[in-house]
C-alpha cells in the first residue's frame, strides 16, 4: 500500500451542532451538510488543505456503512494534530477553539520536545493538539 490519506471522517453525535463548532466556531469552510436526501448519507465536508479533506458524519451512520455496532465515543483513541508556525499561533488557535466550544484539556505550554502544543476536545470528545514544532517548518 502506498500512503495517501485524502480523507480523515469523525464520527458525531449531533451533525448540526459538529457543523457549527468547525465552521462557524473554527472557520472552517465548507458547503455545510450534504446527502440528506439518501438514507444514512448526512454528511459535511471540510477542505482542510490540497488533497484532504475533513469529514463530519453521524456516528450511527459511520457504524451503519462500516457494517460495525456503535460503541462509545473514546478520546484516547486518537488525536488529530494542528501545526502552527509559532508559539503565539498555538496560543491563539487554542483562544478560538475554546470560544468555539471546545474543553481545554492542556493548556498551551513549552513541551520536553523544544516545542509549544496544548490540547483540546470538540463537542463529540475529538482530541486535537496544536502544536509549534520548531524542527518542522510548515510548508509556504
Amino acid at each position: 500500500m502506498k500512503p495517501y490519506l485524502s480523507l480523515i471522517t469523525l464520527a458525531v453525535t449531533d451533525l448540526d451542532r459538529a457543523l457549527r463548532f468547525y465552521r462557524d466556531g473554527l472557520g472552517l469552510p465548507t458547503e455545510g451538510i450534504v446527502g440528506q436526501d439518501v438514507d444514512h448519507g448526512a454528511v459535511v465536508f471540510i477542505d482542510l488543505q490540497p488533497g484532504l479533506k475533513l469529514a463530519l458524519f453521524p456516528r450511527d451512520n459511520l457504524c451503519h456503512d462500516a457494517g460495525i455496532a456503535s460503541g462509545p465515543p473514546s478520546p484516547s483513541s486518537m488525536s488529530l494534530a494542528h501545526n502552527v508556525g509559532s508559539p503565539e499561533a498555538v496560543d491563539a488557535v487554542m483562544r478560538e477553539a475554546e470560544a468555539a466550544g471546545a474543553r481545554i484539556v492542556k493548556p498551551a505550554q513549552p513541551t520536553f520536545w523544544g516545542g509549544h502544543a496544548g490540547y483540546f476536545m470538540d463537542p463529540d470528545g475529538h482530541l486535537w493538539e496544536v502544536a509549534w514544532n520548531p524542527a518542522w517548518p510548515l510548508p509556504e
